[in-house]
């Protein structure tokens, strides 16, 4: 039987009436190691081209390194509180290195620290970037209350792997990638890194609850695979997983 791509394809819009797109880019995505500027440079080309075609929200993590200060914390006995500050700081400085790859389109210095600074910063500009919020909410959790606030029509999830598997990919090797899963499957999947900080899942259970309650599809990518980014900031899911 012939393979079908699980495609989500939007109407066509008119600049004047842009629906928002929600972009969650993790950390490790935006700078996989401390010498390379590249990838930022990159998905800040990227985002800057589609942000003429759609108006973006563009929600940074904190990566490999904040998750490495989080274990440095952890063993210290630090309280989860404490390590999700650790963790917003490292958004807020991963958000500004994007904006500073974006130095064309004048984005104010000030990385916005709520969902409505965003929003409102959205009424004059197509392209918002921002890190976290406050301790409890991962950036997957604010994304999804970003998606709620602009009312969204699509969150994509830009992550290290190309969607969701039946297993860790990384541990497994029978895991295979699902192309369609529902919100109720994913939570099963995610519900055992509820408050932990730093954990490392497609999406995090808060996040995920409150999508389902949205009822706004959700791509999860490859976000080193930039033309399957741009693909599910099209709406295309077809080279990740479409989760609703």
């Amino acid at each position: 039987m012939p393979h079908t791509p699980t495609t989500l394809f939007y109407p066509p819009l008119l600049p004047s009436l842009m629906q928002p797109v929600v972009v969650s880019i993790g950390g490790s995505i935006l700078v996989p190691k401390a010498s390379d500027v590249d990838s930022v440079i990159d998905i800040a080309a990227l985002l800057d081209d589609m942000s003429e075609k759609r108006k973006l929200y563009v929600v940074v993590g904190g990566g490999r390194y904040a998750r490495t200060y989080i274990g440095f914390g952890r063993n210290l006995g630090a309280e989860e509180r404490h390590l999700d500050r650790v963790g917003i700081e490292f958004t807020r400085l991963n958000a500004d290195l994007l904006r500073l790859a974006l130095a064309d389109r004048n984005l104010p210095e000030r990385i916005p620290k709520t969902v409505k600074g965003a929003h409102a910063l959205g009424k004059n500009h197509d392209l918002v970037v921002m890190g976290g919020t406050v301790p409890g909410h991962t950036t997957d959790h604010v994304s999804a209350l970003l998606a709620r606030e602009v009312g969204a029509e699509l969150l994509v999830n830009a992550t290290s792997v190309d969607g969701v598997y039946t297993a860790d990919p990384y541990k497994d090797p029978k895991a295979r990638r699902m192309e369609h899963i529902s919100y109720a499957k994913l939570l099963k999947l995610v519900k055992d890194a509820e408050g932990k900080a730093g954990a490392h899942v497609p999406f995090d259970p808060k996040g995920t609850r409150l999508m389902a309650e949205l009822k706004i599809p959700l791509i999860i990518v490859d976000g080193t695979d930039l033309d399957a980014l741009q693909q599910a900031i099209e709406g295309d899911a077809s080279s990740g997983t479409l989760v609703n």
